[in-house]
């Protein structure tokens, strides 16, 4: 038996929306439980209402406690970061064994800040072939779909980069 606690993740909205656009939202269904903040859930439900309907994959939406809340503001501000944002960096702080889904730069930043792990879209498709959920050419084909199918803003080199770590 591990004393390992289960991941946790804590959803912004782009990874759910990003995901949900390539059909790939079942890449989160092996983990335990995926929580995001109210504030993300209305953005989700209004871009994307079939991500809260999935079979595969169980969301819930939850309100960050307040006492997480100070550090992840204070930060929040100085990097200018949406309330959504802040949210789910308070409660990805207040969550033991947290993962910290996002694809914004300055929120991915603040995570690190924050001692908080931290992925994107492109994490959740690569860690989908070491995970087996996705062949390797199915996955590379995914991330060749990002600039058609979604609409995550990604520099070139970055998505490059991680075809490469694929092919």
């Amino acid at each position: 038996m591990s004393n390992v606690a289960p991941v946790v993740v804590i959803c912004d909205a782009g990874p759910l929306i990003h995901l949900d656009e390539l059909n790939a939202l079942d890449l989160l269904a092996d983990f335990d439980r995926i929580l995001a903040p109210n504030s993300f859930c209305s953005e989700v439900r209004r871009h994307r209402p079939t991500v809260f309907t999935q079979k595969s994959v169980s969301i819930r939406c939850v309100a960050p406690p307040e006492s997480a809340a100070s550090a992840a503001v204070r930060l929040g501000r100085l990097l200018s970061l949406h309330q959504g944002e802040i949210d789910a960096l308070a409660l990805a702080k207040s969550t033991e064994n947290s993962l910290l889904l996002t694809d914004d730069n300055a929120a991915r930043l603040a995570a690190t800040n924050l001692s908080i792990r931290v992925h994107g879209t492109l994490g959740v498709l690569l860690r989908a072939v070491r995970r087996g959920q996705r062949s390797r050419s199915a996955a590379v084909e995914l991330l060749h779909d990002i600039p058609f199918r979604t609409t995550l803003h990604i520099k070139r080199d970055l998505l490059l980069d991680a075809i490469k770590a694929l092919e």
